[in-house]
């Protein structure tokens, strides 16, 4: 007897209609024959994924809980499929100091639906080592505002740690970002894609070689956030072949807009780094040689997204529309639903150290989404549960999206609407 059985799924790439049985929050049971359990929900042969895991979003709490909090980002994050998520750090305060780590685990602890992992910001030497027992996903450094001395020194003490600890970088070049951002401005150069030009290609391009370089000198595992750029991304790869200790992710807006969108959509599209031309972008043709796709998932108020291209916040949220739009696209032959469950599932799992994530295997977290690969609609920010109220993808086609979403056997959504649900920290003590 368990206490719920999922009905006649399919779980890609096995063949045929599975039945799942579910104890105590676990996967106990993945059987063809019938299971008897307290509650059945028949899936109707759809689909079932693992719960997708997004080790980058924004939940902006503490401190700026008016574009979002965790309340609110983990019911947009269970309302796309995911559930587990990894904060950053830069809120208000930071977190980058043990106390403020701990404040805002304690936060999520309290308001967050899906279960979550904490990112540390590496602001301070001293509080790196303070902060490592409490198990933060990893320690994130901003390359486009910190120098050069204090990135090494921030390699040198993590790598020093007792612990799988790993960096995770903003891989932008401060000096070249700051130059041309003066120089366009000292121009009065003020367009939206006027942007893309104060963040080129090149400064990607040589702070992630940096960090590469820095990753081998220490034997440092990191991962390199939202990589925009494919020289970026032959340039993670080929050291990585080398044995450079590194892993890198992609976001869906980088793969799937480009720069000629600043026409369209100005401001809404501002984000960091910017959006690339379709012939310095990341295709899908690359994605095999990509090891996460995380949303960065960054709401802001329409207020602040409609400022001047200076002075308008950087980021778009992700994580309601990710699932619908990769969807599509394997629809339409340009992905397969294997790259999809490896790169929202399995490598986030393997790569930030999560026992009990991302497979759908007897023992793991009965943590799942339930997919229609031929629901049909259009992309609606009313729909959203973000805060945000924005997307570039408003009004783009889908088919394919998630109809039900499962954090250890409890429903959390289901069509759309989400229930109430407590969400764990993923590193236990």
């Amino acid at each position: 007897m368990y206490d719920l059985c999922l009905k006649d799924c399919k779980l890609h790439p096995r063949k045929g209609l599975y039945n799942v049985g579910i104890e105590q929050g676990k996967i106990m049971a993945l059987k063809k024959t019938p299971l008897v359990a307290d509650k059945v929900i028949d899936i109707k042969g759809k689909v079932i994924l693992p719960g997708l895991i997004d080790v980058h979003v924004h939940f902006r709490d503490p401190g700026l809980t008016y574009k979002e909090n965790f309340k609110s980002g983990s019911q947009a994050a269970a309302h796309g499929g995911f559930t587990t998520i990894m904060d950053m750090p830069n809120t208000i305060p930071p977190t980058s100091t043990a106390r403020f780590f701990k404040e805002k685990k304690e936060i999520a602890s309290k308001k967050c639906m899906v279960d979550f992992a904490l990112h540390a910001g590496a602001g301070d030497l001293v509080e790196i080592e303070k902060i490592a027992p409490q198990k933060p996903a990893s320690f994130k450094l901003f390359m486009d505002l910190c120098s050069d001395e204090f990135l090494g020194q921030v390699f040198e003490k993590v790598s020093s740690l007792d612990s799988e600890i790993p960096l995770t970088l903003h891989g932008e070049n401060q000096k070249m970002v700051n130059d041309c951002t003066k120089k366009l401005q000292d121009k009065n150069k003020n367009e939206a894609f006027d942007y893309s030009l104060a963040r080129p290609p090149k400064a990607e391009v040589l702070a992630v070689d940096q960090a590469l370089n820095l990753s081998r000198k220490f034997q440092q595992k990191i991962h390199i956030c939202h990589v925009s750029t494919s020289r970026a991304l032959e340039l993670i790869n080929s050291k990585k072949i080398e044995g450079v200790p590194a892993s890198c992710e992609i976001t869906p807006h980088h793969l799937l807009l480009d720069s000629s969108e600043f026409k369209k959509w100005g401001n809404l599209t501002k984000t960091n780094p910017p959006l690339r031309s379709k012939e310095e972008g990341i295709s899908f043709p690359l994605l095999d040689k990509i090891d996460i796709i995380a949303t960065d998932h960054a709401p802001h108020t329409l207020k602040e997204k409609e400022k001047g291209v200076w002075e308008a916040a950087p980021g778009i949220p992700g994580l309601e529309t990710v699932l619908p739009l990769l969807l599509t696209q394997m629809n339409k032959n340009n992905l397969t639903l294997n790259q999809i469950k490896n790169l929202l599932c399995e490598n986030p799992s393997k790569i930030f150290n999560l026992e009990n994530k991302g497979y759908i295997k007897e023992g793991m977290d009965a943590d799942m989404v339930v997919l229609d690969l031929k629901l049909e609609g259009k992309i609606n920010p009313d729909d959203f549960y973000t805060k945000a109220e924005y997307t570039p993808f408003s009004g783009w086609e889908y088919k394919g999206a998630p109809v039900m979403t499962l954090s250890h056997g409890n429903v959390i959504m289901e069509e759309g609407q989400i229930m109430e649900n407590k969400g764990r920290y993923v590193y236990p003590d």
